[in-house]
């Protein structure tokens, strides 16, 4: 009697083992499908974001970072005015040593003068020197901006010429530019004096810049054959 009832137990227990065997199996799948949901989210965006990143600036992130730096720059501003205090002399006191020394460093590198290359080159260390030099007077920009409104933001339907006119200050600032630029460079002219003892040896100055560059690269293997020539003595 005992076995038979342990016969019928068994096809019970091994029905219920199946059942939770399979409902193991479903829970699986069912977080597998879950993940698998979750990774194709999170690819998605990553494919999003990746997409906004290739349309921004190549210097977006260096850009965004100097606005942030700007932005804690002005509160601090604000803040030592709030207090009566210079932000100059609290900026400094904040700087180490050490932070001073590679800032100084750096500031003697920006831009270095490296000589004369081309013109090309010279022309766009002028440019880059002079832009450094200008200071936007946003209050004026501000006033532009009521007056003109859309106008003042040209598009190419926009007829530009003959209809500004610079003001004074401007214009005596362009001058004043203008002369301190023909100062320097008459104080850093590179022509040479002429020389009346030289000897002449050229028939028109072209002919005289040709023989100097001779002399410099080739006058030491020449000397001894001019000196011959000079006293007749050359065989």
């Amino acid at each position: 009697g005992s076995s038979g009832s342990e016969d019928e137990a068994r096809p019970g227990t091994a029905a219920a083992a199946a059942a939770q065997k399979r409902e193991e199996r479903l829970r699986k799948f069912r977080e597998l499908h879950m993940k698998r949901n979750e990774a194709r989210k999170l690819n998605h965006q990553e494919v999003v974001e990746e997409d906004k990143r290739l349309k921004l600036p190549a210097n977006w992130e260096a850009k965004k970072a100097r606005l942030e730096w700007e932005l804690k720059v002005e509160e601090k501003k604000k803040e030592c005015a709030a207090r009566g205090e210079d932000y100059e002399r609290v900026k400094l006191l904040e700087i180490s040593a050490e932070d001073a020394e590679r800032w100084e460093r750096k500031k003697k590198r920006k831009n270095p003068d490296l000589g004369f290359s081309d013109y090309a080159a010279a022309q766009l260390r002028q440019y880059q020197r002079l832009t450094r030099q200008i200071k936007p007077d946003l209050e004026q920009y501000e006033k532009l901006k009521e007056q003109y409104g859309e106008a003042l933001y040209p598009t190419s339907d926009s007829l530009l010429h003959g209809t500004h006119v610079p003001s004074k200050e401007g214009v005596d600032r362009m001058v004043a530019d203008l002369e301190k630029q023909i100062e320097k460079r008459e104080k850093y002219s590179r022509r040479r004096p002429y020389n009346d003892d030289a000897d002449i040896d050229y028939i028109n100055e072209r002919n005289a810049k040709f023989n100097k560059k001779a002399e410099r690269f080739y006058g030491k293997y020449t000397a001894e054959i001019k000196q011959n020539l000079e006293r007749g003595t050359a065989v």
